[in-house]
């Protein structure tokens, strides 16, 4: 692992990584943790900032250029401030189930999926994070899937009366 290709990148992708990396982190805490807590509250905004930071420094990131410097990502950027701004609104109406499900669908979709994604071969953090070696990134990828779609398939099922 070299920070290196990170230090030398555009400062929107720096801003980027510095909102992500404690956003997974703390999202993957929150979700962890018992909800409805002033500590969860409290931390609950403090991700919501991170995503909208991680959300808003993507449309200065033109790395994939498909159409007038924007790509498909950006798509997921704008999910995700639509997300927040309706995880927010669902929080304050006490309207539980959706307030999980939009946060749960930002943490999925916009932190697990997407930064996957970056650790694709040829990517900048697939260069940060296996020094440019791609075949260990697709091994590392294809045991997450793996992880994931047994997670999600063999997990713990909740009952519909809870």
């Amino acid at each position: 692992m070299t920070l290196e290709p990170l230090f030398n990148a555009p400062l929107a992708i720096q801003i980027h990584v510095l909102a992500v990396v404690p956003a997974a982190i703390l999202g993957a805490y929150l979700l962890a943790r018992p909800k409805g807590t002033p500590r969860h509250r409290l931390l609950g905004k403090v991700w919501m900032a991170l995503m909208v930071i991680t959300a808003l420094s993507s449309f200065f990131i033109h790395r994939i250029n498909l159409f007038h410097g924007f790509s498909p990502i950006h798509l997921l950027s704008i999910a995700v401030l639509a997300g927040s701004w309706r995880a927010i609104l669902a929080a304050r109406r006490h309207d539980i189930r959706t307030h999980r499900r939009v946060v749960s669908g930002m943490y999925f979709g916009g932190i697990v999926v997407a930064g996957l994604a970056t650790l694709l071969p040829g990517r900048l953090m697939n260069a940060v994070a296996f020094s440019g070696d791609s075949w260990i990134a697709v091994a590392v990828l294809v045991l997450v899937a793996v992880a994931v779609v047994g997670a999600i398939r063999f997990g713990p099922r909740r009952s519909r009366a809870a």
